[in-house]
Parts: structure tokens; C-alpha cells; sequence
């Protein structure tokens, strides 16, 4: 049995929980890119993939994650997931996701190229289920990695086949999110992928961006454990950025020396608006 995730911390908890059941036991691949952000146009094209890289590189310019985006290959990671299903007709895949744009994005990527293997796909999906946290209380998790190991024992009774309509339905949805060629992509309930501008979360992020200079690395804090977004802290400081391009916030520091020293604020005028819109 191969398990496919989409962060980390979902293999970690995965792991763990096949500590705790032997059935669960197999290999443990992460698609590590995070396809709800970013384009997506003809990615499967040698074009499309290197404008994303390009956007990439971009995006992680003078982060603590420069060195990171040459481990991430996911396509070498897909070819060698096919090529062992076509070697053993008996594997099966399991495609775990939770309920949020970040997953459900690398679930339409990923199907895209698994149409030659139908009967050896399965999938299981979180959505709108009630699980037990730690203090004994129901909770519906958004990501895999919020479930207790042990909880992951009754999830597992979730594994379905991918349906052959699945199959062919699937890979054209993810045909639709290219053509929309947004930068950020949200879910909108089942499996619905809404395309948004690279804008969408601005407001949002704005709303942490303290009138006084604060230190870059202290904001990014509060937007993870104050709010509601889901976003990489990578992406935050990319359109902090560009609003500073357009005159909305200010930095102060050497980017070159990277996040620690740097900090931000509103400037004068973005200052007043905010103050005027609450």
C-alpha cells in the first residue's frame, strides 16, 4: 500500500498511526507544492512548469525556504508512484485529504496523471466529519494533521475506489482551474474549486499590519495563530510586498539579511483608510 498526502505533518500523524495498526502500513509519499496557490496553466507542459517554478522562485526570494524549492519534485515523485502500479497490478494508493483548497487542489494535480490505474486508487476524504480531539470534544478538522493518530483507525473505513465518472471528470476540472489561471484558489464546499486574484487574502493580511513598525517575524506569528487563514507565511510576505509596491505598507531592514530584522507597518495614508473603514 502506497499513502499519498499533501503537508508534512499529515505524514507524521499518518505514520504514527500506523504504529498503532499494522494495516495501515505502506509507503508514505508527500506531494510537497501547495497547488492552491500560484499558476497552473499547462503545468504539465515544460512551460507552464518552469513559469511556475519562476513564480516560485520569486515568491521565496530572500525566506527562510531559498534552499527548499529544489527538493521539491513532485512530478519524479508521480512517475515513480505509476511506474510501481504498473509493476504491481495488485498496489493500491490511498489519497488521504482533508477539507481545504490545499489538499483538494493536489488531489485534481495528482488525478490528472493517475487515469491508466483505475481499481488501484482509492481515496479518502475528511469532509464534514466529526472527530474526537484531545480533550474529548467533537471537532471537524480542515486538515489531516489536527486527527489524534488514533482517530486515523476509523478513518481509515472512509477508503473508497475512485470512481471511473471520478476519473474522468476530475482531470478536466483540474483542465478548468488552469484555464482560470488565477493565482489563489479557494474551496467552496465538496470538492469546489473557486479561482480568485492573487488579491483575495490582502484585506485579511492587512487587517495584522500594525500602524507602528513591527518585526516581520512577530506579524507572521499572529496571522498563524490568530486567524482563519490557511496560507503559507511565504505567500503572506509575498503580497505584503506587492501591497509595499503600491505604496499600502512600508518595510524597514535589509532583505538581504533575510525575515528576522525586517519589520513593517502602514504607512500614513493606508493608516487613515483602515482606521476609516472599521
Amino acid at each position: 500500500m502506497t499513502h499519498i498526502v499533501f503537508n508534512a505533518a499529515d505524514a507524521e500523524v499518518l505514520k504514527k498511526a500506523m504504529e498503532l495498526d499494522e494495516s495501515l502500513l505502506g509507503d508514505v509519499v508527500e506531494i510537497k507544492d501547495d497547488y492552491a496557490i500560484g499558476p497552473v496553466i499547462d503545468i504539465y507542459e515544460t512551460y507552464g512548469y518552469q513559469a511556475r517554478r519562476n513564480w516560485w522562485q520569486e515568491v521565496v526570494e530572500n525566506s527562510p525556504y531559498t534552499g527548499q524549492l529544489d527538493i521539491v519534485d513532485d512530478k519524479l515523485a508521480v512517475h515513480n508512484l505509476c511506474n510501481k502500479l504498473k509493476e504491481d497490478s495488485s498496489l493500491q494508493v490511498w489519497i488521504w485529504m482533508g477539507q481545504n483548497a490545499h489538499d483538494v487542489c493536489g488531489y485534481y494535480w495528482l488525478m490528472s496523471q493517475l487515469g491508466a490505474f483505475q481499481g488501484q486508487v482509492f481515496v479518502l476524504y475528511m469532509n464534514n466529519l466529526p472527530f474526537i480531539n484531545e480533550k474529548g470534544g467533537i471537532f471537524y478538522p480542515a486538515y489531516l494533521y489536527e486527527i489524534q493518530p488514533k482517530e486515523f483507525l476509523k478513518a481509515k473505513k472512509l477508503a473508497r475506489p475512485i470512481t471511473l465518472s471520478e476519473f474522468e471528470v476530475d482531470p478536466d476540472e483540474w483542465k478548468r482551474i488552469g484555464l482560470e489561471n488565477g493565482l489563489v484558489r479557494v474551496l467552496e464546499g465538496g470538492k469546489k474549486i473557486v479561482s480568485k486574484d492573487a488579491s483575495f487574502f490582502d484585506k485579511e493580511i492587512k487587517a495584522f499590519i500594525q500602524n507602528d513598525p513591527q518585526k516581520l517575524p512577530k506579524m507572521l506569528q499572529q496571522i498563524a495563530n490568530k486567524s482563519k487563514l490557511k496560507i503559507s507565511d511565504v505567500f503572506v510576505v509575498w503580497r505584503i510586498r506587492e501591497m509595499a509596491n503600491l505604496g499600502l505598507v512600508t518595510f524597514k531592514g535589509d532583505w538581504a539579511k533575510g525575515w528576522k530584522d525586517m519589520e513593517v507597518m502602514l504607512n500614513n495614508t493606508a493608516a487613515i483608510e483602515q482606521v476609516s473603514a472599521q
